[in-house]
C-alpha cells in the first residue's frame, strides 16, 4: 500500500481514467486559512501534481469525460466548480447553484444534464455546459449521496432525516415516489447495470439490496 499527501480532510473524489487523474475533494477545517482546496494526484507517479484553492467547503465531485471536466459541489457560496482535466490548475469557471448548501452530484452524459441535491431540500438540474438553471423539485429532507440510473433514466438520492431514497424519472424530472431506507441512511451505491441500488445503513449495521425493477 502507498499514501499520497492531499489536502485537509480529504472527502469526495473523482477518476479522470484517461490521463489517469484523481481529483480530492478537500473539505478543510474552517480554522486554517486557505484549506478548502482541490488536490489534482498522477496516481502512476504518485504524487499530487497541483493544489487547487476553492471558496468553501467541498462536497461531492465527478469527472466529465466528453467535456474532460472535474465538477466539485460547494456547499457555501452556493456553487459547482469546474476543473479542466487538460489544464488542472486552477478553477476553469463556476456554475451558480440557486439553493443553500450543495451536496450530492451526478451527470447525465447524454444531455449534460447536473443532478444537483442541496441541504435546502431541493433537487436543482442544471446544464452542465452553460450553467443554466433546467428544473428544481422538493425533496423528502436534507439530501446526500445521488446516484443517476442512465438504463432506467432515474435518480435516486438518500435522504438521512426521515430515512428515504427520493426516485425521479430524469426525462420529465419528475417524482416517481420514495422508497423507506431507515434514519440515518445516507450513502447508496448503483450497481453498474442499473439493476440494483444498495444502502448502506449505520443505525442497524445493515445493508439494503433494492431491486430496480420494484422501485
Amino acid at each position: 500500500m502507498q499514501k499520497v499527501a492531499v489536502g485537509v480532510h480529504p472527502n469526495g473524489l473523482a477518476f479522470n481514467h484517461h490521463r489517469r487523474q484523481l481529483l480530492a475533494a478537500n473539505v478543510g477545517d474552517p480554522a486554517i486559512p486557505g484549506s478548502y482546496t482541490l488536490s489534482v494526484v498522477d496516481i502512476d507517479d504518485r504524487v499530487m501534481r497541483n493544489a487547487i484553492p476553492v471558496p468553501g467547503r467541498t462536497r461531492w465531485a465527478l469527472y466529465d469525460p466528453d467535456d474532460q471536466a472535474f465538477y466539485v459541489n460547494i456547499s457555501d457560496p452556493a456553487q459547482i466548480v469546474v476543473v479542466d482535466a487538460r489544464n488542472a490548475t486552477g478553477i476553469a469557471r463556476v456554475i451558480p447553484v440557486p439553493s443553500a448548501g450543495p451536496h450530492g452530484l451526478d451527470i447525465d452524459l447524454a444531455t449534460h444534464r447536473l443532478f444537483c441535491a442541496c441541504d435546502s431540500r431541493a433537487l436543482i438540474t442544471l446544464d452542465a455546459r452553460t450553467g443554466q438553471v433546467i428544473s428544481e423539485r422538493p425533496l423528502s429532507g436534507t439530501p446526500d449521496v445521488v446516484f443517476f440510473n442512465r438504463h432506467r433514466r432515474q435518480l435516486y438520492v438518500a435522504v438521512g432525516e426521515p430515512g428515504v431514497i427520493d426516485i425521479f424519472d430524469t426525462t420529465a424530472m419528475e417524482s416517481l415516489g420514495r422508497v423507506a431506507t431507515e434514519k440515518g441512511t445516507h450513502t447508496t451505491a448503483l450497481a453498474p447495470a442499473g439493476d440494483r441500488l444498495y444502502a448502506f445503513m449505520p443505525a442497524t449495521h445493515r445493508a439494503a439490496i433494492y431491486d430496480i425493477g420494484d422501485t
